[in-house]
């Protein structure tokens, strides 16, 4: 007893709020990878200079402030410790230095040039390339070059600020270092000339460099390569006259640097035959190398930089590829849609079709009802103005709230209730199934009213004798709220549409639990209703087509169904669907490998089941992640314009299929909204239930709130007196 009483009462310590309510993991997992995945994309849209990257470059300005020995100077100055240096390099001796990489394509070309001629030159490295290809800066450094700071962004210094300045200076050392391990005293900042061209807004940045420990490099021949003037004079402009010496100043990134490449080749031996050395910059000064090893925790901060931005690449690089494939499903799947359903709906309505001799004997409607007392009364009247005759069955799945009691108050003919205790919808649906007088039975919800033709659209395909089960089309009744149009979209878009198209190519995956038909022989081959997954409905139907039997859609055999009306009540029902349907797809594994019908649907449907209804759902998301993305880090527009593509595509989809069922248009005003965030609602539920699949673990079934305020059109059929002498008792 004691142990009862624990579980039930609030746990020790909850009384006193020293406890606090744990997260459900089902709603933490799904956060967290959210979260992760946009860090991921933060991180990359960072270090591809998308976000924080400032692009301003200032105009020239005065040079009033700016020391004479620095205007007349050498291109290296040194404002360390207050001094204001400059240095130049001998005769005869050229230091080459490259700006903006590394680049994957044109720096590996670029030291292979300079490995072929024995020679050295300095990189000047972005932090941004410096962290996506740090086996480019590791090679530089095994091959005795220089590494040189040009910062992380690669803005113009003289519009930041002292933070930013140390921020850009501290991420591109941690670059450096995660990539090569060490650290580098040189620097040159990014749009610099030569020294003369150092001004009033420029001279102060170099001094608080020079504070920071770190000496300035500009140049003295630019070969000004990036115009890509041709090869022979980005030669010219790079040779010293008069035996001189120089840095020169060429790229190795930054757009197309084959007229680069070409010129450095023939530059090099050139300018070696007249006696030229071609070294680093602190070998060409006779001064210590810049570098200098980086150990402890340092270097395993800087590794973890690396890790980050490459995992971040990576993660980039496959969520791409599968925007590549969700988009090419998604637009597969529109084409199928189209084509497909359009075939169907010219089948059936062309003059003259029909299934096979008219269907006219009863049929058993079964209606499994828990706690439906708000729901049941108009569902059973709209049975009695069926055109096909009938007997109803409800099967009271041991309801608290007397919904057995309102259909028996009822007196309507050929209406019996069978009461059980608690076992739940397919267990109802089996004890009606025992009961059932007539070979085809039809199964609703205790929720769903049909209109008076229903059962009779329903049942006419079981004129061909290889139709196992019949789809019929459910629709949303309570469709005045915003939730509930949301449903009726994607209740003729994604559900009806689909079934036409599933129906041609013979794998309809889902006979709707609202409105379906099946004939009693097919179930009892297949041993009945399953209660192995929470998706009985979608579980039989595969069995049905593993069986050899054809499962077909009823276009005309309308039910109306009370669709969820809140947030919640649309997460339960929606969770329970998407991990009911990875249940049965799971159950019916094996016939991928199997022969005969078993295996064509496993080798069509199945494969098709999984991809429509799991994989691109899951990775549907990747459209409005990227959207987002897009719009707050660019390129906006495109982006934009590239989603309102995808939404005039779904329109068009939805358009077509009201157009088949006749549903009126106005209800598409909300499909934009719906895009944004009904389609959001649906990702979470289907990541959870993915998560819950992967975990292990179970979901149980969760009634939703009924408010019966769906009718039969026309209205409520008058009460009717039950007819006498119908004394047959259930089954067990």
């Amino acid at each position: 007893m004691a142990s009862r009483k624990r579980r039930h009462g609030p746990p020790a310590g909850a009384r006193d709020g020293s406890r606090r309510p744990r997260v459900p993991m089902r709603l933490l997992l799904p956060a967290l990878v959210l979260v992760a995945l946009m860090a991921m994309l933060m991180l990359r849209g960072y270090v591809h200079s998308e976000i924080l990257a400032d692009h301003r470059v200032r105009p020239p300005a005065s040079s009033d402030h700016v020391p004479e020995k620095i205007l007349e100077g050498g291109p290296v100055i040194d404002t360390r410790g207050g001094r204001a240096v400059t240095l130049s390099v001998e005769s005869h001796r050229l230091v080459l230095t490259f700006d903006d990489g590394p680049d994957p394509e044109w720096t590996p070309k670029v030291l292979d040039v300079l490995k072929k001629h024995h020679a050295h030159a300095v990189f000047f490295v972005t932090g941004t390339m410096a962290s996506r290809h740090p086996d480019l800066v590791r090679r530089m450094v095994e091959e005795g070059h220089e590494i040189g700071l040009h910062t992380f962004n690669h803005p113009d210094l003289s519009y930041q600020s002292k933070k930013r300045i140390d921020w850009e200076l501290s991420q591109n050392q941690l670059a450096i270092t995660g990539a090569a391990g060490i650290r580098t005293s040189l620097f040159r900042p990014p749009y610099s000339s030569f020294s003369d061209a150092m001004d009033d807004k420029s001279w102060p940045v170099t001094e608080y460099i020079g504070s920071r420990g770190y000496i300035t490099v500009v140049n003295n021949t630019d070969s000004e390569d990036w115009r890509k003037p041709g090869v022979d004079e980005i030669i010219r402009r790079a040779t010293p006259k008069n035996g001189k010496g120089a840095i020169v100043l060429m790229h190795d990134s930054g757009g197309d640097r084959h007229q680069t490449v070409q010129a450095l080749d023939k530059f090099l031996p050139q300018m070696q035959a007249e006696g030229y050395k071609f070294q680093n910059l602190t070998e060409a000064l006779g001064a210590p190398s810049a570098h200098s090893e980086v150990t402890g925790l340092d270097l395993w901060k800087g590794k973890a930089w690396i890790f980050l931005v490459q995992a971040s690449e990576k993660i980039t690089d496959g969520l791409v590829a599968g925007l590549a494939v969700i988009g090419t499903l998604v637009i597969g799947r529109f084409v199928l849609m189209l084509l497909l359903s359009g075939y169907h709906a010219r089948r059936v309505r062309r003059r003259g079709f029909r299934w096979g001799p008219p269907v006219t004997e009863p049929v058993s409607v079964l209606v499994p009802a828990y706690n439906e007392a708000k729901c049941i009364e108009n569902t059973v009247r709209s049975l009695m103005d069926s055109e096909h005759p009938i007997e109803v069955l409800v099967i009271d799945d041991g309801s608290s709230d007397g919904t057995a009691r309102i259909v028996e108050a009822m007196g309507l003919p050929n209406v019996r209730v069978i009461r059980q205790l608690n076992g739940g919808k397919p267990s109802a649906l089996n004890r009606g199934l025992a009961n059932a007088r007539y070979d085809i039975v039809v199964m609703m919800d205790g929720d769903t009213v049909f209109e008076p033709a229903t059962v009779r659209e329903l049942v006419q395909p079981f004129g061909d004798p290889r139709v196992g089960a019949v789809a019929g089309n459910a629709k949303v009744g309570n469709r005045d709220s915003l939730i509930g149009a949301w449903q009726h979209i994607e209740y003729v878009m994604g559900f009806n549409l689909d079934r036409r198209m599933y129906d041609v190519l013979r794998c309809m995956p889902t006979i709707p639990g609202a409105v379906g038909a099946f004939r009693r022989s097919a179930l009892e081959r297949i041993g009945g209703m399953s209660d192995d997954t929470l998706a009985e409905d979608t579980d039989v139907t595969m069995a049905l087509h593993r069986d050899g039997w054809r499962v077909v859609y009823a276009e005309n055999a309308r039910a109306w169904t009370e669709a969820p009306e809140s947030v919640q009540q649309l997460w339960s029902q929606r969770y329970r669907w998407s991990y009911g349907t990875m249940q049965a797809i799971w159950k019916h594994r094996k016939a991928l490998v199997e022969r005969g019908p078993s295996g064509r649907f496993g080798r069509v449907g199945l494969p098709l089941v999984s991809l429509f209804m799991v994989v691109a759902p899951l990775l549907a998301p990747l459209i409005d992640v990227f959207l987002l993305y897009g719009v707050v880090f660019g390129p906006t527009q495109k982006t934009v314009v590239a989603w309102l593509g995808v939404l005039a595509i779904q329109a068009f989809c939805a358009a077509y299929a009201f157009r088949l069922d006749k549903e009126r248009m106005t209800h598409l005003i909300s499909l934009p909204l719906q895009q944004i965030l009904y389609r959001q609602l649906m990702y979470v539920v289907l990541l959870q239930s993915w998560i819950t699949a992967l975990t292990g673990g179970r979901l149980r079934w969760q009634k939703l709130r009924r408010t019966g305020v769906v009718e039969a059109p026309g209205g409520p059929v008058p009460r009717q007196r039950a007819a006498v002498g119908d004394d047959r008792r259930p089954v067990g």
